[in-house]
């Protein structure tokens, strides 16, 4: 079987700071509930030179993608396979059999070599030994893996994509075997940068500037990063333009007009400010329990003074549930509850998810969910968008389901006409209105999720289910 596509990154002379700063994350996260992306942002991320910058972070974030797949290489090699080894010797095994099976540009030595010294420096003299004898060993073996496209079962797919048995099996019962390849070698690559303009301003100085973007494949305000240069930067300290992915725009574009909004989970804030956008002259507040995620959001919020807007949105430190019973009087026009969940239609962005994750956390979710839905019901007038960035049932269309088993005043209305509305008001592309139709359920609602439309035409985006409900209790007219 022919071997995936080697990530990139790493010359044969690149230093020992960016496999340290690699390997003190991964050790950081290994039993956490930390998040890589969070982690990346950080200081000594910051204080690595680009060239360190960009290898440490593709040695975590490669590392953390195929880390079902390592271990089961290094076992291989292992006197003893089923020994249990202390995180700083499994960390270093796994950089270690990362750089020789799945990187382009490192030399064996260098990868060997560093390895060994990150589990000598971490207190483990004797057992450096062996994280030398384990990855000579890989490095003297056969590099070619399996690969998604001869999978022709659960297991097969699993293995050659490094992912859960068990989550696999979900995605090809639910949406069919070829369908869940997709979404696992998605999980496996570096998903594209997309970017929100926010203003006028900002594509007149991108034209200007011949700054390096691609056209959204979705929607027409969106574009896509080739590299960061210095004049991105600028551009995204002001806030006109803003990093966000596609499939995230498209949830708060669908979520339509209101004339007073509440987003109950709002930060870091990127759907409301789209909200804010499509209805300048709403008030909007935004609701959220993570006190450093929502600081990030207001520090976003304050370069953005110059924007109307950006005035009218109040933000509020609190859990939505608990927050809206405290307002008994307060009706909004839309509820938009972008819902916790368990983000596995983000396993590409967020590769550590898969490692924790458990059956069991579906219905943890869906308990929370299905409060805050509830919540929504009681303090929307007429309209509510429901969405997750989860690709599992339990978390979506069986919570929407539970949720309107309670409140017969509400139901479901078909996203089909806001998908329309957007292409009229020319917001999305002609491929965006044929993908957005084509993840349309028979009852309305709508799974997003990396798809071919054919077989030239392949959208990549993290995956988002989407639901809209109305109040039977509206006017007619």
């Amino acid at each position: 079987m022919s071997k995936p596509r080697r990530a990139t990154g790493g010359k044969s002379n690149e230093s020992a700071p960016a496999r340290s700063t690699a390997f003190h994350i991964l050790l950081r996260l290994e039993g956490s509930r930390e998040h890589a992306d969070e982690m990346l942002r950080a200081d000594a991320m910051e204080r690595l030179s680009e060239q360190d910058r960009d290898l440490a972070m593709a040695l975590v974030i490669g590392t953390l993608r195929w880390q079902i797949l390592l271990d089961q290489r290094v076992r291989l090699h292992l006197a003893r396979p089923a020994a249990k080894l202390d995180p700083p010797i499994r960390i270093a095994l796994r950089l270690g059999a990362f750089q020789l099976l799945l990187m382009d540009r490192i030399p064996p030595h260098a990868a060997i070599g560093e390895s060994v010294a990150l589990a000598r420096a971490s207190g483990h003299a004797h057992a450096s030994r062996m994280v030398n004898a384990v990855l000579r060993r890989i490095a003297g073996g056969a590099r070619d893996l399996p690969t998604p496209d001869a999978a022709h079962s659960a297991e097969e797919l699993a293995k050659a994509t490094a992912h859960p048995l068990w989550i696999v099996e979900r995605w090809i019962h639910h949406f069919g075997i070829e369908q869940a390849k997709l979404l696992c070698k998605h999980g496996q690559q570096q998903p594209e940068t997309h970017l929100r303009i926010v203003d006028a301003e900002a594509t007149t100085e991108i034209r200007a500037g011949e700054i390096p973007l691609m056209q959204g494949q979705l929607l027409r305000n969106s574009r896509r990063l080739r590299n960061t240069d210095q004049k991105i930067a600028e551009l995204l300290r002001s806030g006109r333009v803003r990093i966000q992915d596609e499939g995230s725009q498209l949830v708060a574009e669908l979520a339509g007009d209101g004339r007073s909004i509440l987003d109950c989970c709002a930060a870091p804030g990127g759907k409301t400010m789209i909200l804010a956008e499509r209805n300048p002259e709403s008030v909007i507040d935004a609701c959220d329990v993570g006190l450093s995620r929502l600081e990030a959001m207001q520090q976003r919020l304050s370069a953005m003074t110059h924007l109307p807007w950006a005035q009218r949105i109040r933000t509020h430190h609190a859990e939505a549930v608990e927050w809206i019973a405290r307002q008994p009087a307060m009706h909004w026009d839309l509820v938009l509850v972008d819902a916790p969940c368990t983000g596995t239609g983000t396993l590409g962005r967020n590769p550590e998810i898969r490692h924790r994750l458990q059956l069991v956390d579906l219905h943890a979710y869906a308990e929370r969910q299905t409060a805050l839905l509830h919540a929504a019901m009681r303090a929307s007038s007429r309209r509510i968008v429901y969405s997750t960035c989860s690709l599992e049932p339990e978390e979506n269309e069986m919570v929407v389901a539970a949720a309107m088993a309670s409140h017969p005043e509400w139901r479901l209305v078909s996203l089909a006409n806001e998908v329309l509305q957007l292409q009229k008001n020319g917001r999305l592309t002609e491929m965006g209105t044929e993908w957005l139709s084509s993840g349309l359920q028979p009852d309305g609602t709508l799974y997003m999720m990396a798809r071919h439309l054919d077989e030239d035409r392949s959208i990549q985006t993290d995956g988002f289910f989407v639901a809209m409900l109305e109040s039977n209790l509206l006017e007619p007219g």
